[in-house]
């Protein structure tokens, strides 16, 4: 997957009450009178995501837990021997996703929610191709923009610099990062700070800088992971705003939330995830409805009630 990008995106709760959708049509339209299910095709847009049963596995190091889970405390001469034996270098593997498929198509809205640990973000870096998967397979068509909390402009070079060098890494040329330089210092809001290192920045500055820079260019799938608020409430509104604009021009929008005023404010579709698996996928409205009432479907909870009777 070609041209992907992570930056900061910051925006609480509060920014979306009576915020209005914007209505977004497919641009492509597949179909032809012969054929119900390419009609089917066009009515729904082009897909532009595949996410085809993927699992996501990865490895935590670190010491394991001493002593036993369910109360019982052992004794000094046992908790010595598993002290000795338990090495901080244990390895133990987290099964983060767990056999997740689903079709986006262009001009959709999806909202991603979930507990915390439920393996939303951990997807939405899998597909943007910033984490590995380990069965299963992604297919995208056209450039992906994942706008999350974990990437670092370089701190020791000047704002400017750090705009063209943004701007190149998503696909503009000098001529056009020159010409939107302008806009991006004025809607970060850094002035004259923009010809100084980025280590002399305060966090809400290089927050609004990164951002500033990943909605300089509107990309064919744009993926929000809301997993951090920073800015005064002027520059939230902003993104709000800047947000609703590059979401009505993308050909697809996925957002990750524990806002539902936020899902229900931009998307029109909505996966639930629950302990690594996608348990209700359908209109934003139903599964929201169905997620803030914990009504899990019936296969999940017998699963897990299995799991339980197995673990005692």
């Amino acid at each position: 997957m070609a041209g992907t990008d992570e930056i900061d995106f910051s925006l609480d709760e509060a920014a979306f009450a009576g915020i209005v959708r914007p209505k977004r049509q497919p641009a492509g339209v597949l179909g032809s009178a012969g054929s119900a299910e390419l009609d089917q095709v066009g009515k729904a847009g082009i897909p532009t995501m595949v996410v085809d049963h993927v699992h996501v596995r990865y490895r935590v190091f670190g010491g394991r837990k001493l002593g036993a889970s369910t109360g019982y405390k052992p004794s000094l001469y046992r908790r010595l021997f598993e002290r000795a034996t338990s090495s901080v270098g244990a390895v133990s593997e987290v099964h983060a996703v767990r056999g997740v498929s689903f079709v986006a198509h262009e001009g959709e809205s999806i909202g991603i929610v979930g507990r915390n640990g439920a393996g939303k973000s951990t997807l939405l870096r899998a597909m943007a191709g910033l984490m590995p998967y380990s069965e299963g397979a992604v297919y995208a068509r056209g450039q992906c923009a994942l706008l999350g909390v974990n990437a670092a402009l370089l701190t020791a070079l000047t704002g400017e610099r750090n705009i063209m060098l943004g701007g190149l890494a998503l696909g503009l040329t000098r001529a056009e990062v020159r010409a939107r330089f302008d806009s991006i210092v004025e809607f970060a809001g850094i002035g004259d700070f923009v010809r100084l290192p980025m280590n002399a920045y305060s966090s809400g500055m290089a927050s609004r800088l990164r951002f500033a820079i990943s909605t300089s260019k509107v990309p064919d799938i744009l993926m929000i992971d809301e997993a951090l608020s920073t800015g005064d409430a002027e520059f939230q509104r902003r993104s709000r705003d800047k947000i609703l604009e590059v979401q009505e021009l993308a050909g697809t929008v996925f957002l990750v939330s524990h806002s539902a005023k936020a899902v229900e404010a931009m998307c029109e579709r909505a996966l639930w995830l629950e302990k690594g698996e996608l348990v209700m996928d359908g209109p934003a409205g139903a599964v929201l409805e169905a997620y803030r009432e914990g009504r899990v479907p019936p296969p999940l909870e017998a699963e897990t009630a299995n799991q339980e009777t197995t673990h005692d």
